[in-house]
C-alpha cells in the first residue's frame, strides 16, 4: 500500500517572504502612537474652538484680560464624575508667552482637570473651561507637576462682558482667572478645590518624547506640533501676539 505524504498546514506560513513579515509588524507598531495620538488631536481642535468662541461672546473675557494673560489653558468637554457630588475631570492644553512673558507664544503642555465642587454647578453634564493665567506665580504654579486651584494658586471668576476697567482689582489679586460654558452660556465660575496637573500620557502623544514643561512652555525656540498649530495660532491672533517658528 502507498502512503502519500502529508501535507503540513505550516506550509504556508514558512512560506512568507522575510520582507513581508517585517513590513506587517512594523506596520503593527507603527499603529499604536497614530491611534494615541488622534485623541490628543481633537482635544487641541476642540479646545480651539472654544477660545474662539469665549472670545467672540459679548459675555466673554474682556479683550483686556486676554491681552494681560500670561498663560492660557482650555480644557472642553469637562464631565461630571460618576461618584462623589460635584466632583468633576476634564483633559486639555496650556499654552503660555515665552521669554518671561516677553515672546511669542509657545508649544502647549497638556493637562488634565480633577476633582472640585465649587462653580461646577452652572448646569448640564459638560462644561468648558477657560483659565488665564494673570501673573509669574500662577505660571510658576503651572510648571509644577499637580497643583491645587485655590490652596496652592489663588483663582477667581473671570469678569464677564467688555468692560476691563472693572476688573482691575480682580485681575491684580487672583493669579488664575476662570471661565466656563455651558449649553453655550459664558459664565465666570470659581473652580477651587480642583487639581490641575501634567497629562504625562498625552505629552507624550503629541511630542513623542517626554517633556520639560519650563522649556516647553516659557522658552522660544520648542516647535509647535503640527496638530496644535490652529490653537496655538488661534491665541496669538485673539491676542495680537506672535506664534514662534514651526
Amino acid at each position: 500500500m502507498t502512503h502519500r505524504p502529508t501535507r503540513s498546514v505550516l506550509r504556508p506560513f514558512r512560506s512568507t517572504p522575510p520582507a513581508a513579515a517585517l513590513s506587517l509588524a512594523l506596520s503593527l507598531l507603527a499603529s499604536g502612537p497614530v491611534a494615541a495620538g488622534e485623541k490628543e488631536t481633537d482635544r487641541l481642535k476642540e479646545s480651539r474652538e472654544v477660545l474662539i468662541e469665549l472670545a467672540g461672546m459679548k459675555e466673554g473675557a474682556p479683550q483686556d484680560i486676554l491681552e494681560k494673560a500670561k498663560c492660557v489653558i482650555v480644557i472642553p468637554g469637562v464631565k461630571k464624575a460618576a461618584l462623589g457630588v460635584g466632583g468633576r475631570f476634564g483633559y486639555g492644553a496650556a499654552v503660555c508667552r515665552t521669554d518671561n512673558g516677553d515672546g511669542p507664544w509657545g508649544a502647549p503642555l497638556m493637562v488634565s482637570l480633577k476633582g472640585g465642587s465649587v462653580g461646577f454647578q452652572i448646569g448640564g453634564q459638560e462644561s468648558d473651561f477657560v483659565l488665564l493665567v494673570m501673573n509669574q506665580k500662577g505660571v510658576d504654579n503651572l510648571l509644577k507637576s499637580k497643583f491645587t486651584l485655590g490652596a496652592d494658586a489663588s483663582i477667581a471668576a473671570g469678569p464677564i462682558g467688555r468692560n476691563a476697567e472693572a476688573a482691575t482689582d480682580l485681575r491684580m489679586r487672583a493669579e488664575i482667572l476662570s471661565y466656563s460654558r455651558s449649553r453655550g452660556i459664558f459664565a465666570g465660575l470659581s473652580l477651587e478645590g480642583a487639581s490641575l496637573r501634567q497629562d504625562t500620557k498625552a505629552n507624550h502623544a503629541i511630542y513623542g518624547r517626554k517633556v520639560i514643561p519650563r522649556t516647553l512652555l516659557l522658552k522660544a525656540g520648542t516647535p509647535v506640533p503640527v496638530e496644535a498649530r490652529d490653537f496655538v495660532e488661534a491665541i496669538a491672533r485673539l491676542t495680537s501676539g506672535q506664534v514662534i517658528a514651526h
